[in-house]
């Protein structure tokens, strides 16, 4: 009969001990969960942006965002996700932190010198046409407008903003001034309530601030000719 010595069953122990010990983490391991921080996250910052556009990286909502990053778990399967979204929130920040610094040096160097410069004008006109046209009494309409709480000519975009109401739409290529930003009121009973006047108006934004009201029937689209293409209000503006 063969036997073992007992250092030999020693050595087998230990050997199965070890296999036991390295198999356990391998078996007790979860898979990887989705977050619902981050789901959360992404649909805030996405409605965020959507209403505001690039001025929404300077909302203080956003710091709700960053907040609910902050909770995604390293091991989660949104891990990656949530690090992509925090750079761009953070670039973005940048970016918006730095336009709106060149824009307050240009004022205050406007104001030490007493000439404002072209693209600060408190209410901007659009150049005069060539012949009448009904575009060109908008800045009144606008003007009367603001008598009654809504937003009109010289209204700054950050009003516009944090109404809550308006919601920004595709720029307009506007002839002799270029793209410029546009904004309309939203389809929701209550804003349509509180800004009855601007329900069918598109609001043309430069430098920040409400330039003209135009008629949403006026604006035209431009046929895409050459690979540009854009909108224009009716009438050459």
């Amino acid at each position: 009969m063969r036997t073992y010595s007992s250092f030999s069953g020693r050595t087998l122990a230990g050997l199965l001990t070890a296999l036991l010990l390295a198999a356990a983490p391998m078996a007790c391991r979860k898979p990887a969960k989705p977050s619902e921080a981050y789901t959360q996250a992404h649909t805030r910052f996405g409605k965020l942006y959507a209403q505001k556009g690039d001025d929404a990286f300077l909302d203080p909502e956003l710091a709700q965002v960053e907040s609910l990053l902050d909770q995604v778990p390293a091991d989660s399967l949104d891990a990656a996700a949530a690090r992509e979204l925090r750079t761009r929130i953070q670039s973005g920040k940048q970016q918006a932190q730095a336009q709106q610094k060149a824009k307050a040096d240009a004022m205050a160097k406007a104001r030490e010198s007493g000439q404002m410069p072209s693209g600060f004008n408190s209410a901007p006109t659009m150049p005069a046409p060539s012949a009448p046209e009904e575009p060109a009494e908008v800045p009144d309409a606008g003007t009367k407008a603001d008598t009654a709480g809504v937003p009109g000519v010289g209204a700054s975009e950050a009003q516009l903003a944090s109404s809550g109401c308006f919601q920004k739409g595709e720029p307009l290529e506007v002839k002799g001034r270029g793209r410029r930003d546009r904004w309309e009121l939203q389809d929701r009973a209550a804003c349509r309530q509180q800004y009855a006047p601007l329900q069918d108006q598109v609001l043309i934004i430069e430098d920040g601030k409400v330039l003209a009201l135009v008629p949403r029937s006026a604006v035209q689209a431009i046929p895409v000719d050459g690979g540009t293409g854009g909108t224009t209000p009716d009438g050459g503006r």
